[in-house]
Formats: structure tokens, sequence, C-alpha cells
């Protein structure tokens, strides 16, 4: 991504001892992604609902971020990052202002990478380069995203934490080793007093990379804290996958997913989910991606209102029923370039529900088909 960039502070000298000030700067981007769609059975009636809805396949966001070299390979590092709604410039979180990423942390080839404050679960950016067909192609300490919001984002909430996909007060370290490993270790302090514990998550990953492959995996266990019912808060989940690039053209991607968690009197959840996608990169200005997935839910939660079956990581200490049931997707975009920065694309997806599996944006419907237009780009 070309970014703007602005210098804050150059090599300096310091009195007539001649040692500089250490060179830093400071980096102004964002990301603007603006989608119409179209959805069937938006209500009890099965009507369509024709919008501009949260962004498609990226939050929009405006962010800072920053670096200062202390010397000996070490950086001093930071990311200040706000997303908001394009639709109607509102903040995407009301009332918090760096809702994706607020953290400060340190940085070299020996330590890795170190940062501590809101940002990415250490699972989430391991999973997301098979996740689904739009994540990165390699492992690495930047943070990585799975898709915005569609029917087939939800292989993210596997990949969570007490306080959903993003730490709040967590610690994460990374490092790339010269062997293609990637390791990492995550923590999120729950912050209750009296019980250390309470409302925190522990993560542990592991990748490699390699020339035409790769190969990701995570443990994650939470818990998620609530004065209602102790017995419902226990949450772990692993997950293995990879991409393999077939040549400079095709990338394939795939990956499951195996959560658990404790529910109280409604009894213990087993989920089991997989997924299979692939992107094609043709010769010029067009990429395609298609792609599948399939969630099994056992004895998973419902809302308080029994309309939609409970994410991953949700507190379920207020659910009184249960159900099992299977979530099926099928997706599919094309995208095409104008320039590195900008482009426009057409995605759709077909979602089914098997069995006692409930998604509320449904309206009791057994199926939903999302249909989207949109453009991107990238300061």
């Amino acid at each position: 991504m070309k970014k703007t960039v602005f210098a804050l502070a150059a090599l300096a000298a310091l009195g007539c001892s001649g040692t500089a000030l250490a060179q830093s700067n400071v980096t102004i981007y964002g990301l603007i992604d603006a989608t119409i769609s179209t959805t069937n059975n938006a209500n009890s009636k099965g009507d369509r609902l024709t919008q501009i809805p949260v962004a498609w396949f990226s939050g929009n966001r405006l962010g800072f971020r920053g670096q200062e070299d202390l010397g000996s390979g070490l950086k001093a590092i930071f990311k200040l990052e706000a997303e908001f709604v394009v639709g109607t410039g509102e903040m995407d979180t009301p009332g918090v202002l760096f809702n994706r990423d607020a953290w400060v942390g340190m940085q070299s080839d020996a330590l890795g990478r170190v940062t501590l404050g809101r940002q990415n679960t250490l699972a989430r950016d391991f999973a997301q380069v098979y996740g689904d067909a739009y994540g990165s192609d390699k492992l690495g300490l930047e943070e990585g995203g799975f898709t915005n919001n569609n029917n087939f984002k939800q292989m993210i909430f596997y990949a969570g934490s007490a306080t959903g996909t993003r730490y709040n007060n967590g610690v994460v370290w990374k490092k790339i080793f010269d062997n293609g490993l990637v390791a990492g270790l995550g923590y999120q302090f729950g912050e209750v007093a009296g019980s250390f514990a309470n409302n925190s998550t522990k993560s542990v990953a592991l990748g490699y990379n390699a020339s035409n492959f790769v190969v990701s995996s995570f443990y994650n266990e939470a818990t998620v804290g609530n004065s209602l019912d102790r017995s419902t808060e226990q949450h772990k989940s692993y997950s293995l996958g990879g991409s393999y690039f077939v040549n400079s053209l095709i990338r394939l991607n795939t990956g499951y997913f195996h959560y658990t968690a404790e529910q109280g009197a409604l009894g213990k959840r087993k989920d089991d989910a997989y997924t299979v996608s692939a992107k094609f990169t043709p010769q010029g200005q067009f990429d395609y991606e298609i792609g599948y997935q399939a969630m099994k839910a056992r004895n998973a939660a419902y809302n308080v209102s029994g309309t939609g079956t409970l994410n991953a990581y949700s507190n379920a200490s207020f659910s009184t029923t249960a159900g099992s049931g299977k979530k099926s997707t099928i997706f599919g975009s094309a995208f095409y370039h104008l320039s590195k920065r900008t482009e426009l694309y057409l995605a759709a997806d077909y979602m089914k529900l098997t069995d006692g599996y409930r998604v509320a944006s449904t309206n009791g419907f057994k199926n939903q088909t999302e249909l989207a237009v949109g453009m991107r780009t990238r300061f």
C-alpha cells in the first residue's frame, strides 16, 4: 500500500558532542471501501433490502503508524487506527476513537515484535492466511484480517478473545526466524480485581513460510468473564490450515477450526468448521476468488431472543436455549484494479442453514443470498 509519509524528526546534532537524535517518522494512512449490496429475506416477509451497508471487504479506517530508530537494530513502534462507516461518516464503535488499534511496542530482528494495547488477537493474525481467499500470502509481523461484513465472515470468531476478535489490554509477541518458522504468544489481561484469570485470553501460534506454501496453526483459550454464571466462562479453540501456490497465478487455501465452550446449565458446546478457497490472478487487471465454508455447531447457545446462534467466544450466561445445526456458505468475487491503490469489485454469497443453526439476519428463513458491488481505495 502506498502511504503518505511525513518525516517528523531527522538526524540533528546535540550540542558539541556530535551525538545525533534517532531517526523517526510517522505515517498517516487510510482505506475507504464503499459497497452497495442487495440481500433477500431481509424481513419476516422475505423482502429484499438494497443499501449502502458497512463495507463488504474492508473496515474503513484512518490510521497513524510510527517508529523511532533506537540503535543496534532496535525500534520503538506504535499504531493508532480508527474505523468509520463510509455511508454516514459515523464512528464504527460509538464513543471509541481508536477501535481498531491503539498500541505501542518494540521491534528488532533478534527480539521480534512486542506490542502492548488494543490489537488483533494472535489467533486472528495466524488464521487469516487461510481463513478465506483474501488473506496475506505469507505470515509476518504485521496484523492481518478477514473480510469485513458478509455471510462468510464468521470463521474469524473462532480466532476470538474475551473481547471479540481484538484484545483489549493485550500483549503480543511475534518473531520470524531465519529458517521460515513464525511464532507468536498472546495474552489479554482481564483486569478483574481478585481474579487474575477472569476475562483473560491466552494464545500460542506457530507457522511456516516456504517458497510455495504456508502452514499455520494456533491454540486459544479465554475466560469470558460474567457475573451471572461462572460455569459459562471457559472457551477454547484450535486451528490448522495453510495455502499452496500452484504457480504465480493460482493460490489454494484450506483450514480447519475446532471450538468448545462451557455453557452452564445448557451443557457443553462443540463446533467443527472448515473452509476451502482459491484465488486466481491472471495477467491483466482482474483477479478472481471463490470459496466454500461450513460451520457445524452442536448444542450451541442461542441469543436471548432465540433468533441466532451465538458466535464463538460470546457470553452465553443469559441464554436459555441451545440447538445443533450447520451453516454453509459459498462465495465468490471479481476485482478490477484501476491502479495499485484503487479497485472496483463484484461479490456474492449464498448461505444455507440446516437443522437448528440460526442467523438473525435471515428472519427465520433457511437461506440468504447477498450481492454487492463496490469500490476500494487506499492512501
